[in-house]
């Protein structure tokens, strides 16, 4: 058989032996090392190396692996003008025999390696018309690297590129399911959670599955100080306990309670705000614990890796300290009333926590009007509604309705707000984000229990807003005509049926339309001869004042209501919100 014979015979060897080992491989580190002992195979060398290229980092994480080592090196480093660089940047591959005459020779790209770098040929990693990365051969082990090695590179690339690629998705998938249901077995769990040290301890512990850390602390606000005086830490020295109490505006911990703002760290030696617990640590990111606009307490995490730290850990731990939140506010209500407080004044401090989660001001939105209330009903119940920016001009506006009545609908409601949000940093498509935060309430709630709902995107550049209806009273939107549009479309209540499919329209405003957004505390109210005031009677109220300000209309509505109702009738939370174009 000739020599190319022999070389398109090996090389289809070669890719049954990877169409094989990939298609049985779905772990994503098991997969790369799978790569990297068919490339030392492949063309005979002494290592190879391989690497995803992230574009939200400035390194990459390198796995390598040697003829004799059976688990890869895995360590972070910069690609910058290397060969491995070179190749990512123009994808194009590489070939170099002599290391000692090539600028682009990166002699530290083995990390703490014994291998000692001759020749080397560095290949880009294409599948699906995407570059994902590079793989990299070291020292040929019978003389040069020659393009018939390069063939047999370039010929397994694409399956190795598209391998690697499909498990990376897997793996993200497997992580976001894992993130999601963590997050609601740690809501739930802190809800049962009472004692202050015990809540304290299993935060950090939950965090420690998703978000890795080698110290940190939870630190709470005084706020009749305004200092930092409740801490729980792990894996500080004890000797520097006096580091970690703090005044505000102190230290990154500090500077986050009092901006309120979190703050990832990549390199804490070069941030001014940095106070030195833990000689070990070379990143941080620390997260402001906040019950509505005011902050509670503060995350601090921090690692003995430079840069361990990226929005993705910024959003989670986020949604971590609005379950937390929720927690220590309950947690530090029960502990008033061991002190001996009645049931009066638990129900006020549970009404007065329930309000910290309602926004105090209408956002300022460029040629709109926005106006929301909630006037409560004196009980502890489940209305909510909130105004989410976003990104520029657009903001997300919801109303929603949790079943029953008292505490435990106000820790529901509590709940169903920190999973919104969470998922709202995460998604941008509304039905998405109705199925996913639906799919956690179906997990979490008990039987009977469910959540109603409208959620829309305002997008005040293009003057449109994208809703879906979860079950919710009838929003409608009243255009200047006098016509009057009822926005079903959505799907159902959240919290009862697994899997349910939701779906969004979208509805271009005019000049003077308005849309209106309630609670049945609006509508289903009652008067002495037993009839509901109901969606038409509110209809024609708004239409009698749609030229007013929204302040106005919603005094108007209020007092209609109100005046409406028999003396003895029951009111349940008022919550409207009214949106109108102005421009």
């Amino acid at each position: 058989m000739t020599t190319t014979g022999q070389h398109h015979t090996r090389t289809e060897k070669l890719l049954l032996e990877a169409a094989r080992t990939f298609n049985s491989t779905r772990d994503y580190e098991d997969l790369m090392a799978s790569v990297l002992r068919l490339a030392l195979t492949a063309v005979n060398c002494e290592a190879a190396l391989v690497f995803r290229v992230d574009h939200n980092r400035p390194d990459v994480k390198i796995r390598l692996l040697t003829d004799h080592a059976s688990e890869p090196l895995v360590y972070r480093r910069p690609i910058g003008e290397s060969a491995a660089g070179y190749a990512a940047r123009y994808q194009e591959p590489v070939i170099i025999n002599d290391v000692s005459s090539d600028s682009r020779v990166d002699f530290d790209i083995v990390g703490s390696s014994d291998v000692k770098l001759r020749s080397l040929m560095a290949v880009p990693l294409i599948g699906k018309g995407q570059m994902i990365g590079v793989v990299e051969v070291i020292n040929k082990n019978d003389g040069e690297f020659t393009d018939i090695d390069l063939d047999i590179l370039v010929g397994l690339n694409n399956q190795m590129a598209v391998a690697i690629d499909n498990a990376h998705l897997v793996r993200e998938l497997q992580r976001e399911a894992l993130e999601r249901k963590l997050l609601y077995e740690v809501g739930m769990r802190l809800a049962g959670a009472l004692e202050l040290d015990e809540l304290l301890e299993d935060i950090l512990q939950s965090l420690k599955q998703v978000v890795n850390y080698d110290v940190g602390g939870i630190f709470l606000i005084d706020a009749k100080n305004n200092d930092i005086d409740s801490i729980h830490t792990v894996g500080y020295d004890p000797g520097v306990d006096d580091k970690l109490h703090l005044k505000m505006g102190q230290g990154l911990v500090g500077h986050v309670a009092k901006t309120g703002t979190g703050v990832i760290v990549p390199d804490v030696a070069r941030d001014p705000y940095y106070i030195s617990a833990n000689d070990d640590s070379r990143s941080e990111i620390v997260v402001p614990i906040k019950a509505g606009d005011r902050v509670i307490g503060v995350i601090n995490l921090e690692s003995k890796e430079y840069d361990a730290y990226d929005e993705r850990s910024l959003s989670l731990i986020n949604a971590f300290a609005a379950h937390a939140a929720i927690s220590l506010e309950r947690a530090r209500m029960h502990e008033s009333m061991m002190a001996g407080r009645k049931l009066e004044e638990q129900l006020n401090v549970a009404r007065s926590i329930q309000q910290t989660f309602l926004p105090n001001l209408p956002p300022k939105v460029k040629g709109y009007d926005i106006r929301g209330s909630n006037v409560s009903s004196g009980q502890v119940g489940g209305d909510y509604f909130d105004y989410i920016r976003i990104v520029e001009s657009q903001y997300g506006l919801t109303v929603a309705d949790v079943s029953g009545k008292g505490v435990p609908a106000a820790l529901i409601m509590a709940s169903f707000r920190a999973s919104l949000i969470a998922e709202i940093r995460n998604n941008y498509s509304i039905r998405t984000i109705c199925q996913k935060v639906n799919t956690l309430l179906v997990e979490s709630l008990d039987p009977g229990r469910y959540v109603t709902g409208v959620y829309g995107v305002l997008d005040s550049a293009n003057n449109i807003f994208t809703y879906a209806n979860c079950g919710h009273n009838l929003p409608f939107l009243l255009r200047t005509d006098g016509s009057v549009q009822y926005l079903r479309e959505g799907g159902p209540v959240l919290g009862v049926t697994a899997h349910a499919i939701f779906e969004e329209q979208a509805l271009f405003l005019n000049v003077g339309d308005l849309i209106v957004m309630y609670t049945d505390g609006v509508t289903e109210v009652f008067n002495e001869e037993g009839e509901e005031y109901g969606i038409e009677r509110l209809v024609e109220v708004v239409k009698s004042c749609s030229a007013c300000p929204c302040e106005e209309i919603e005094k108007r509505v209020y007092n209609e209501v109100r005046g409406f109702a028999a003396r003895t009738h029951m009111f349940d939370d008022f919550t409207l919100m009214i949106v109108k174009r102005l421009a």
